[in-house]
């Protein structure tokens, strides 16, 4: 089996050094070269086609975020940044993955970090599926797709047209939904290409759990805020769940949610991660699962790994369950939907630009 192939691009000594030592003690991986900026990495791109580059995204003469567009432009590649955590970093870092990057890594202790080796098994194995990924789905761009946004009656008439009336006669069209979400590796363009599709009359609230690291959910809350019609935002403890409104489950904590009264409250908790995540899908869905006068519609998207599928399960045997998958046509990396399709409960597999209009087909 061929080695991956993997560009280093860095302007710090120091960290050029200490990523080579993490890669070369993998047998699946050959570093292939070394840039110092931007514009060296595209040169040496040309030159040694790499199959994977890790790239910093403060550098001189050209810096991660320009050096990633040309690159998608001109010589397209797996790109995973390493990215600072400060308010800046985490901004620049959401630009990367709108401009095609596969994934980031953040810096556990700023520019130049001393304990970078917390981050070496996750920075492995993200190489590793970044080497699997289909190319052509990083180059699509979220800024060429048309924003059609409908009213739910609107999609109904569209969407339910096409479904199989025996199934639909099953779901309870009337009474409360809750809309859960997970996602990881792609999922800020995922949730993109979703959520400005959602109508802002949506009768139901969605909870979202996105695979990140803290210091980068605000800023991808902020950001999905300005481009859709409904509100998105980071969730807060105790803060009472609203229709219309996306909530995003903030890095470093799990996402909940109970009862108070009449109405439902998000809880956010410390507790041991779980799949090697917190916030974890499995977590959400496992709490959606306990609302019993809820009706639940699940979306497991684009991701590495399997979060989600047991919390699907859980559901499932909890109560009334509408389940969507994303379609490998579409994501970034098949993982999590797959394992999600393998329990057997799924309702539809949807490419991502038409999940929006099966998330209200139920609704």
């Amino acid at each position: 089996m061929s080695k991956i192939k993997v560009l280093i691009v860095e302007d710090s000594a120091f960290m050029r050094k200490l990523i080579s030592e993490f890669l070369n003690e993998d047998s699946r991986i050959e570093i292939t070269g070394i840039a110092r900026n931007g514009k060296d990495a595209i040169r040496k791109i040309k030159q040694y086609q790499p199959d994977v580059v890790t790239m910093d995204i403060e550098m001189p003469v050209m810096n991660g975020l320009c050096a990633l567009k040309q690159i998608m432009a001109e010589c397209p590649v797996p790109v995973i940044m390493l990215s600072s955590s400060t308010s800046a970093g985490a901004e620049n870092t959401l630009s990367a993955m709108e401009n095609g990057a596969f994934d980031f890594i953040a810096k556990p202790s700023g520019m130049i970090s001393l304990d970078l080796h917390k981050i070496k098994s996750d920075l492995i194995e993200k190489i590793v599926a970044a080497s699997k990924t289909n190319i052509q789905n990083l180059r699509k761009s979220t800024d060429d797709v048309e924003k059609r946004v409908l009213t739910c009656n609107e999609y109904r008439e569209k969407v339910l047209v096409r479904k199989m009336v025996p199934e639909q006669s099953l779901w309870e069209k009337e009474g409360k939904k809750i809309i859960v979400i997970g996602t990881s590796t792609g999922g800020p363009r995922a949730l993109q290409e979703v959520l400005t599709r959602i109508p802002k009359n949506i009768e139901s609230p969605i909870i979202i759990v996105q695979h990140m690291p803290p210091g980068f959910t605000k800023s991808l809350a902020k950001r999905l805020n300005s481009l859709c019609e409904i509100e998105v935002k980071e969730a807060e403890d105790g803060e009472i769940i609203k229709n219309g409104t996306a909530y995003i489950a903030p890095g470093g904590f799990h996402l909940k949610m109970k009862k108070i009264g009449t109405s439902l409250a998000a809880v956010l908790e410390q507790s041991e991660q779980r799949n090697g995540h917190r916030p974890s899908v499995d977590v959400l869905f496992e709490s959606a699962g306990e609302l019993q006068d809820y009706a639940k519609i699940a979306v497991i998207m684009t991701g590495m790994g399997s979060d989600g599928a047991k919390g699907l399960v859980s559901m499932n045997e909890n109560g009334m369950v509408k389940a969507i998958a994303e379609s490998q046509q579409t994501s970034i990396v098949f993982g999590m939907p797959k394992a999600a399709i393998s329990t057997n409960l799924i309702d539809s597999v949807e490419n991502v630009e038409n999940i929006a209009k099966a998330i209200v087909s139920y609704c």
